[in-house]
């Protein structure tokens, strides 16, 4: 089990809190405002006693997930403090609004921190996140880094959160190709109006 903080309480951040407090991972929510309005409804299903400061949040935990809009992860750098040999998370797109003057939140973290960077929990809506089983199928998810140990603790947490399998796409190399296989989930559930209530699947012959 892993100590988790949560950068980030919206609809990514928000459903996988729940998923990990169910398998049973200790999960705080860091945010500048723990207890606001924004807040509450999140509060109420996981308890007001997950939420902290980002600063503390992070202190205690040894993964640190982020799920906030791309442009913020210079003030949650600045918030997070030292996060030397913690894994870091990046949930984010950066499809439609960048991190200037760097690609994605992933090279960001990469150049700014000590920390171990991962790419994933990006690929899908967050409805598929709350509940990634289609039936008696459980979705897939996808994370691209060149670190091992952050690969291996988001494969994990993937499982966990009750996707069936999460393909590695490859080292840092493969993150902005990851975040356009993200705006192809995009463009087909929202651009193309199929719907949210769609996801990605790998099968094998």
């Amino acid at each position: 089990m892993f100590k988790i903080a949560i950068i980030g309480s919206g609809n990514v951040g928000g459903a996988l809190a729940q998923q990990w407090v169910n398998a049973g991972h200790t999960v705080l929510v860091g945010a500048k405002f723990p207890l606001s309005e924004k807040n509450k409804a999140l509060a109420a299903k996981i308890g007001e006693d997950r939420f902290n400061t980002v600063a503390q949040a992070v202190k205690q935990a040894e993964v640190v997930l982020i799920a906030t809009p791309p442009t913020a992860i210079f003030e949650v750098i600045a918030e997070m403090g030292d996060v030397s040999g913690k894994i870091l998370i990046d949930a984010t797109n950066a499809v439609r609004q960048k991190p200037e003057p760097y690609p994605t939140v992933f090279h960001a973290l990469a150049d700014k921190t000590t920390g171990e960077v991962v790419k994933c929990f990006n690929t899908t809506g967050f409805e598929n996140m709350a509940n990634p089983k289609y039936g008696t199928v459980a979705l897939d998810m996808f994370m691209a880094g060149s670190s091992e140990k952050a690969k291996s603790v988001a494969r994990q947490l993937a499982l966990d959160a009750g996707f069936g399998e999460c393909w590695d796409f490859g080292g840092e190399d493969k993150v902005v190709l990851l975040e356009q296989f993200a705006l192809s989930w995009i463009n087909l559930a929202i651009m193309q109006g199929h719907g949210r209530d769609i996801a990605f699947k790998v099968i094998r012959r």
